[in-house]
């Protein structure tokens, strides 16, 4: 029990920004119990939610600076760790030549234009696809949808990682090492109840779409790269939130 709580903690440890301490024991047991990723994002979702909530009760702010408000709250507390993973994929597939080329780009320190188109891209998804969740209902559906969003996000990484074979040493390759089909089952049983549980039908089309955007980084890397590193995993994290928002935004205009 003891080592199953070291790795919830260490879950928010490595997964957001909440001071919950981080030791490298905690994170050797988070790796034996990768399936608790998505759990990591349900609940980061919820404190969303909330701040959402609050938002729309506490005042009287248009859509467009609340979609702001969550940006903010979103790399708040998730940290820039996977938007950064997505700025290096965005470089090394960029990048010309050969697949040595390739992950040479995406492991240097310096962003590039790749990089930053992909983040551009990213975040302006993102902004866009709140406003329209926000107009499509006058904000009943927001809350639930950065729950979907979140919860799905973080199984992204646990598809990429237990179909990927790693590319090289690093919290990327022990992510990879240690998934397991059994945490892929597990993972993708629980993100898909919670998303039944929060949007019904629409959670759950949410959820496939981010699941396949998963696969389609993995398949790209795969392409690009010839495996997966702790960038790709974080790339996966953040084109899965977005794909995840992207269904419910277009999803909630459809049911009007």
């Amino acid at each position: 029990m003891r080592k199953f709580l070291s790795a919830i903690r260490s879950g928010f440890g490595f997964l957001s920004t909440i001071p919950v301490g981080i030791t490298m024991e905690g994170i050797e047991n988070l790796m034996k119990h990768i399936y608790l990723f998505p759990v990591v994002g349900a609940v980061i979702g919820i404190i969303f939610a909330l701040i959402v909530i609050a938002l729309t009760t506490f005042s009287i702010f248009p859509p467009i600076i609340i979609s702001l408000f969550v940006i903010i709250a979103i790399y708040y507390f998730t940290g820039f760790n996977h938007i950064d993973g997505l700025a290096d994929f965005g470089d090394g597939l960029a990048a010309h030549g050969t697949k040595e080329k390739k992950i040479a780009a995406m492991r240097d320190t310096a962003i590039g234009t790749g990089g930053i188109v992909f983040c551009m891209i990213a975040i302006l998804g993102v902004f866009v696809s709140l406003v329209s969740i926000q107009e499509s209902d006058r904000f009943l559906l927001l809350p639930y949808a950065l729950i979907v969003a979140e919860t799905s996000a973080k199984q992204s990484m646990v598809t990429v990682a237990a179909f990927g074979r790693r590319l090289h040493a690093g919290f990327g390759a022990m992510t990879v090492d240690n998934t397991k089909k059994s945490d892929l089952i597990i993972g993708t049983v629980f993100s898909a109840a919670v998303c039944f549980v929060v949007l019904g039908v629409m959670g759950i089309g949410a959820f496939i779409v981010s699941q396949l955007s998963g696969l389609l980084v993995l398949n790209t890397a795969n392409r690009h790269f010839g495996g997966v590193s702790g960038d790709v995993v974080g790339a996966a994290n953040e084109i899965g939130r977005l794909a995840a928002l992207l269904y419910i935004g277009g999803a909630g205009w459809m049911l009007l």
